[in-house]
């Protein structure tokens, strides 16, 4: 019931909303950024981050030291923070959490499979998987031939075997297939999520609704972009789109007509929120739309953090770690290729 969550939230959820606000306020700063981006070896790099809640994950860490240690570290803490959060959770926050794991899933099965398609080592492929996306029989991935014994011998025991009614097709597994594969999922785990959060109601609803719409709008935008100039029909695109965001319905049957990359922009101008993200770019450039959907979302992650009694907050404290990494890897191998006038830019400030 909307307006009063405060009368009942903190009996399950005001422990870890607690935790989650603290680990918020252990998020790097501007100034943390600026010190990182002065450094000039990656020993430098875990010099100051010992100051840092990362202190303890590197500081047995030997010279000399590798971007991808860095990464690792930084990400285990992630996931040691979240496992935290998860054991102590009660539902609905429990279903909750768990699907925020969900889009790693389909990232590591995405990976496996497009390994093993180039026929890369699977124990080398296992160990490039996020390990929020780890699951059981992660490795027998490899045997799978098309998306029917995909589904068959490996997914039907995870989670995301809902979501793979819609791509099970008996067709060889090739890197177009995959990628649609991919788009597919991400687009039956986005609409779940989004009814999930609806049922929560609330502040929950409101927030995350806003959150996904973003993320599905985003990935509309993207799947138009890469999409451009391949064999992609403008129905097999359309179908791609999630069925809600700010975009839905019309900005997506504009989308799926595009042929190039300031039609896009067109289209999107139409919506105030996104006028400003493309009114940075110049035309024809596609290089830093990431950078700018990046500044939109952190920006609007943070301000979830705003309003109190909601699980939104867990979502944002998990998207906004991911980006402190990502930062953390370009500022490492910007510095480890001796690049440094590159490393600001694709740096996302958080606050």
């Amino acid at each position: 019931m909307y307006g009063f969550e405060a009368m009942t939230f903190n009996i399950h959820g005001g422990y870890l909303e607690a935790i989650v606000r603290g680990h918020r306020a252990g998020l790097l700063t501007a100034a943390d950024y600026n010190n990182l981006c002065q450094c000039e070896t990656l020993d430098d790099i875990k010099m100051h981050l010992s100051a840092t809640e990362y202190g303890p994950y590197l500081q047995n860490e030997p010279s000399p030291l590798h971007t991808t240690t860095i990464v690792e570290k930084c990400t285990l803490k992630l996931v040691d923070e979240y496992k935290h959060m998860l054991c102590q959770a009660t539902e609905p926050l429990s279903t909750f959490l768990e699907y925020i794991t969900y889009g790693h899933m389909i990232d590591n099965v995405v990976l496996i499979v497009t390994g093993t398609l180039h026929e890369r080592d699977v124990q080398e492929l296992l160990e490039k998987c996020h390990p929020l996306g780890m699951f059981d029989s992660i490795a027998t991935l490899a045997v799978a031939q098309n998306m029917r014994e995909l589904y068959r011998l490996v997914l039907v025991d995870t989670p995301l075997a809902p979501y793979f009614s819609e791509c099970i097709t008996s067709e060889d597994l090739d890197d177009m297939n995959i990628e649609i594969m991919r788009n597919t999922l991400y687009k039956a785990y986005l609409e779940d999520f989004y009814k999930f959060c609806q049922k929560l109601g609330g502040a929950t609803a409101e927030i995350m609704s806003d959150l996904l719409a973003f993320e599905a709008d985003r990935r509309a935008v993207n799947i138009t972009i890469n999409s451009i100039g391949t064999e992609l029909t403008r129905d097999d695109r359309r179908k791609l789109y999630s069925n809600f965001g700010l975009l839905y319905p019309y900005g997506h049957e504009e989308l799926a007509v595009c042929e190039d990359i300031d039609q896009v922009r067109a289209a999107m101008e139409k919506y105030p929120p996104y006028q400003s993200i493309f009114s940075r770019l110049s035309y024809g450039e596609s290089q830093m739309l990431d950078k700018a959907f990046y500044e939109e979302e952190v920006k609007r992650l943070c301000l979830a953090f705003e309003q109190q009694f909601h699980y939104g907050v867990f979502f944002a404290y998990m998207r906004l770690r991911e980006q402190e990494i990502r930062n953390l890897m370009w500022i490492s191998e910007c510095v480890a290729q001796n690049q440094k006038s590159r490393v600001h830019d694709s740096v996302v400030f958080i606050f």
